[in-house]
Order: C-alpha cells, then structure tokens, then sequence
C-alpha cells in the first residue's frame, strides 16, 4: 500500500491481539487559498513577530504561554510539554460495544481505515468484522495516538473495518440549548402527507460522485477570467434574496412541488388518493329540486288535457 500508516499497533479484545495499520480515511477537498497583496506594489504583505514597545524580536526568545489571568501567563518550554505528552502504547483495547444506531453523529468526528497488518493478522480480523457485522454492533476503546488519547469506535466497512474518533462529551454542545423555544407540535398530516409524497420522489441512492464544489468552480473561473484581463460584471443586487418577501402557503408550496413535470415516483398515488374524497361530495349538486319540480307540474297537465 502506497499510502503510510497513520498508526501501527494492535487491537486487542480480551486475549485475542490484531496487528493493525490505521489509514487516513479522507483528504482535504480543494480550496482556493488567497494571500494579502499590497495593490501599489503588487507584493505580498508579510507579518513580523512584534512585542508592544519593543518591536520585532528574535523567534529564538519565543516560547509558549498560558493566560491565567488577564496579562499574565504560565510560561513553558517546549520539552516540559512533550514530557506530559501521553505515550502510544501501541495497543487498541476495545472495551465495550453498543448498537450501532445508539452514538449520535454528533459525537463522530474523523474516520480511518484499519487493515491487518500481515497474513497472520487477517483471520483474527475477519473473525472480529464479521462479528460486529452479526450482532450489529459498535466496539469502543481509547487509543493514543500522536500525544492526544482519543476515544474511537470501530464498525464493519464493506470488506474491511473503519475506525471513527469520537469527540468527549464536553466537546459537545447540548441541542436542548438550541431547540428548547421549537413548538413541541404535531403537524398538519395533510402537509406530512405532502411532504412525504415530495421525499418519496426525490429519494435515490446516494453518489458522492454527482456533488461538486460549485464555489471553487466559480471561484477558479473567476480568477482564470481575470486572468487573461476580462472584465468582471457584478450585480449584487440580483443575488442576495429580497427583504420582506410574502411568506408563500406551505399547502401551494408543497402541491406545486409534487406537480413539476416530468417527474415520476410514488407521489402520483398519494395526490390520486388525495383527490378521491372530494369526487365522493360531487354527487352533492344533484339533490336541489330544482330538476324535479317541473316534472310534477307536468304530471298533473296531463290529467287536465284527458278531461279536456
């Protein structure tokens, strides 16, 4: 494998040891990254380390602090620092295991790929993926890695295991502190209904593959124009949306998304279904005695002409 190991060590569940290489998982997406010019000059702007009422000074005199209180600090060297770094032991120990739906996503925060690391290693590994496949489990441990303790999950992924480091608790803010002021209230179940029919409709398997960064497109056509010196029209007006706009109906809303053409899905059925109490109220009309009233003045001209 081209790629170097994030981690060597091993997983360890009770008496059984893996040997495991740990792989970054993802890569930073691209980006458009800018530098401060000097517009007169067309130079970079640069920044120099200064103190206030002494200037710029040597970046050998530098070292860290704490604030412990306003303008006052703990100062430390960079080897008392290392000293408190935690050591890797080098081993994974898996501790508990919970569903897999019962860790909130909040809690997740980067993913890995863990691979055997030999031959030998491999069965051990199957044996623990298939497992956590079986059971439908998550497995837990804390692990060491670069001077930081993390704590991480490990779950099955395709033919190989992924593991996930989750954040601390109080690295977490409670949702309740946001939501709190949200109605607690059930909605209309036509609107739910509506909604439901729109999801039905747009559901699909997921491709990352059909998403692009449609920012930094525009960004690098933006900067590859001005480049070759054409002139850049912009209308700021057009783009941000307008101030006090009338609150369109959710009900309209809803129906005229359901309605676009072209679309096929299961939302035809339920807006059939949702069409068929009215037809039931159409016979309705029919009942005024407007039709039937001259029907029986009619009958009884008949007797008078028999008379006649």
């Amino acid at each position: 494998m081209a790629a170097r190991a994030y981690w060597k060590g091993q997983i360890r569940l009770a008496l059984v040891s893996i040997p495991v290489e740990i792989f970054t998982a993802t890569k930073s997406g691209a980006s458009i990254a800018f530098n401060q010019i000097h517009e007169p000059s067309g130079k970079r702007i640069k920044y120099e380390k200064v103190v206030p009422g002494i200037g710029p000074v040597d970046p050998d005199e530098i070292v860290k602090g704490y604030q412990y209180e306003k303008g006052s600090y703990v100062l430390l060297e960079d080897e008392e620092i290392e000293a408190v770094k935690l050591e890797s032991k080098k081993t994974l120990e898996l501790t508990q295991f919970v569903d897999h739906d019962e860790i909130d996503v909040l809690y997740y925060e980067k993913p890995y790929y863990v691979v055997p690391a030999d031959d030998l290693a491999e069965e051990a590994y199957i044996v623990l993926r298939e497992a956590l496949r079986r059971t439908r489990k998550v497995a837990i441990g804390q692990l060491a890695m670069r001077g930081r303790e993390y704590v991480v999950s490990l779950k099955p992924c395709g033919r190989g295991i992924v593991l996930e480091t989750l954040r601390y608790a109080d690295e977490v803010n409670k949702a309740q502190n946001y939501f709190r002021d949200i109605e607690n209230a059930e909605p209309d179940e036509e609107l739910l209904d509506l909604a439901e029919a729109l999801i039905d409709r747009k559901t699909a398997k997921f491709d990352p593959g059909q998403f692009h960064n449609r920012y930094v497109e525009a960004l690098e056509d933006l900067i590859e124009r001005k480049r070759k010196g054409k002139t850049i029209h912009t209308d700021e007006d057009e783009a941000r949306p307008e101030k006090g706009m009338n609150v369109v109906d959710l009900m309209a809303a809803l129906k005229r998304s359901i309605e676009k053409p072209g679309e096929t899905g299961k939302a035809p059925a339920r807006k059939s279904a949702a069409k068929k109490a009215p037809v039931k109220k159409a016979p309705a009309p029919k009942k005024p005695a407007a039709k039937k009233a001259p029907a029986k003045k009619s009958a009884g001209a008949e007797p008078a002409r028999k008379r006649a």
